[in-house]
């Protein structure tokens, strides 16, 4: 049975990625920062729940030992993250870029650096990244597309290097399936529900990237409808 482990999945796309993989067959760790909401998220669909902050160390270390004891683990799920303080670029400060970069990206470097040692010892192990079409280069640059409307320094910046960051592992790990991922414009607390997907839209990605076959694609960028540019 493939196990998968989802950060940040007491709700929306992490939510409801977690049952639908369950629903699949697959032996699934929720994980949160609140440790009672997450664990009776887990409860509700019967996932596995651990207590996980991808800011702090010492929490995803002890994540990683809690995994490593029980089960191992074939697919990282890197579905965490946040919008940040969407000031006005010219008000935008450090301050405002690095507290999204610490969980959109370092987040991120730190959960794979940790889940490394059980990713090795799969015979099939994957790793997905929630990205956004906000950090797609090509489409934040068209007029004709919706994302170029949206202007800001630390959202899309973050989901730009955590693209880069896949390409990266795809090259560095050849036999790791490494990809990112666009939900689309999905209704979640993220955003204030305005999105216009359902969160079962918005996840068909991350299923499809979760399911993908040993032989599958890696490095690459893609949504529903099928690739996104970088």
């Amino acid at each position: 049975m493939t196990t998968t482990l989802i950060t940040g999945s007491n709700k929306g796309l992490g939510h409801e990625a977690a049952r639908r993989l369950i629903a699949a067959g697959q032996d699934v760790w929720m994980t949160a920062r609140d440790p009672e909401q997450g664990k009776q998220a887990a409860d509700e669909l019967g996932a596995r729940f651990v207590q996980l902050d991808v800011t702090e160390d010492d929490s995803v270390r002890a994540a990683a030992d809690t995994v490593a004891g029980q089960t191992g683990l074939d697919v990282l799920v890197n579905n965490a993250g946040i919008t940040g303080v969407l000031a006005e670029v010219p008000d935008t400060t450090p301050e405002n870029v690095r507290e999204t970069f610490e969980t959109n990206v370092f987040g991120v470097v730190r959960v794979v650096r940790a889940f490394t040692p059980l990713l090795d010892r799969s015979d099939a192990p994957v790793v997905v990244n929630v990205s956004s079409g906000l950090g797609s280069l090509d489409w934040t640059s068209d007029p004709e597309r919706l994302e170029s409307t949206f202007v800001n320094l630390s959202y899309s910046s973050s989901k730009s290097a955590l693209n880069m960051l896949t390409s990266q592992w795809s090259k560095v790990y050849p036999g790791w399936r490494v990809n990112a991922v666009d939900p689309g414009y999905t209704a979640t607390d993220l955003n204030g529900h305005s999105g216009t997907q359902s969160v079962q839209e918005g996840t068909d990605a991350i299923v499809a990237a979760a399911s993908v076959a040993a032989d599958g694609p890696t490095g690459t960028f893609f949504g529903r409808e099928g690739a996104r540019p970088w």
